[in-house]
């Protein structure tokens, strides 16, 4: 059995996640159905993990099997594209071995929230981040973030409807920084796994210290209640990419 491993980017805002599913169009059926146009084959894919709804990707990872496909990496790669709509496209594709898994070898991940600062809307950020129409304090914001570093129990973070034990919900983060570039401002976290809305109830949080309306301090005795109803709002899917999985942990900083 052959095994390909894909990178992915994808432009989410007309999609439902990556995970097919009955009520929208998911970026894995549509691969799949390229997969199959291509190899004559109906091929199950298996990735990095889910994306929201409108949720963003730079660096997504998805594997599968294929007993009869044949075709070298560099075509299979070209092959797909032409199949595929133009707000989705194959980067990279390579044989792997025949044990890799996508999601379950993965060793971390980072993710990105991009903000951008303007009093009008700008028609070609639109849906690819979030609007800030008066600026914010981005220093105040990075020294909240910096205060999540280290391995916490961030059940604060977590929206209510994961699935998650609130006594499971431990993780690490290698990175969390808000950095201004330009007249937008990103939020770049990097950990050993994320819940269910972390990253954009981290970005809700901070946003809401970078507007006065919280100091930086709050940050750890929100951390330390593991609420949900302490931390910020979840902020929009739009201004959220999945950027990178790591398969080492020393990449990631672990």
């Amino acid at each position: 059995m052959r095994r390909i491993r894909l990178i992915l980017e994808y432009e989410g805002t007309r999609y439902v996640g990556w995970q097919t599913q009955p009520n929208g169009t998911a970026v894995q059926a549509l691969l799949e159905d390229a997969l199959f146009a291509v190899t004559g084959e109906r091929i199950a894919l298996h990735g990095s993990g889910r994306t929201d709804s409108g949720v963003h990707a730079a660096g997504f990872v998805a594997a599968f099997g294929c007993a009869g496909c044949c075709i070298p990496p560099e075509a299979l790669l070209r092959a797909l594209n032409v199949n595929l709509p133009r707000d989705i496209a194959v980067t990279a594709c390579e044989a792997v071995g025949e044990d890799f898994h996508p999601r379950y070898d993965a060793a971390a991940k980072r993710y990105r929230y991009r903000w951008y600062q303007s009093e009008t809307r700008d028609p070609f950020r639109e849906g690819l981040a979030v609007q800030l129409p008066r600026p914010v304090d981005a220093e105040a914001m990075d020294r909240a973030a910096k205060r999540l570093l280290g391995t916490h129990n961030f059940s604060a973070f977590c929206a209510s409807g994961g699935k998650i034990p609130p006594e499971e919900r431990v993780r690490t983060l290698t990175e969390c920084a808000v950095t201004p570039i330009g007249d937008e401002i990103h939020l770049t976290v990097t950990g050993d796994g994320f819940l269910y809305n972390m990253v954009r109830i981290i970005a809700g949080t901070l946003l809401e210290i970078g507007q006065g309306r919280r100091s930086p301090e709050e940050m750890e005795a929100i951390l330390r209640g593991e609420r949900r109803e302490d931390a910020g709002k979840t902020a929009p899917a739009c201004g959220l990419y999945l950027e990178q999985v790591f398969y080492d942990k020393k990449e990631a900083g672990l």
